[in-house]
């Protein structure tokens, strides 16, 4: 299983066209989603699990896609930490944009969730990286 994800991700660095694309996609997704107002939110800030499943899942697939298109497959540190910081600043500014829609909270929560799901991407791409 490991392998086959490993080569799935050099798959996507080789068509790195295609990784921009998901990446681009990916975000343009969490805006759209971010954008749409939900009539009897509780003011309460309490997380469903699908929620946290969600900001965890997305941002793991933003971080991963914008991990392989950036980098591909080099080991350079600088590359990681503006990926991450690139991710973790969208976060942010995804939650301040929720702020302005009707019915949306603006919680540091989310960002702690989004935080987790580029971890665990870094984390991955790490051990693909030194199972080469």
């Amino acid at each position: 299983m490991i392998k086959y994800f490993n080569n799935l991700i050099k798959w996507f660095e080789k068509h790195n066209k295609l990784s921009w694309i998901i990446t681009i996609l990916i975000a343009v997704f969490i805006f759209y989603f971010s954008s749409l107002s939900f009539e009897g939110v509780s003011s309460a800030g309490i997380k469903s699990n699908v929620s946290v499943i969600y900001h965890i899942g997305i941002f793991f697939f933003l971080s991963l896609f914008l991990f392989i298109s950036l980098i591909k497959g080099k080991k350079n540190s600088k590359l990681f930490l503006f990926s991450f910081f690139v991710v973790l600043a969208y976060g942010i500014i995804d939650e301040i944009h929720q702020f302005f829609i009707p019915g949306r909270l603006c919680t540091g929560v989310d960002v702690f969730f989004d935080l987790i799901g580029i971890l665990l991407a870094l984390m991955v791409y790490l051990i693909s990286l030194k199972l080469r």
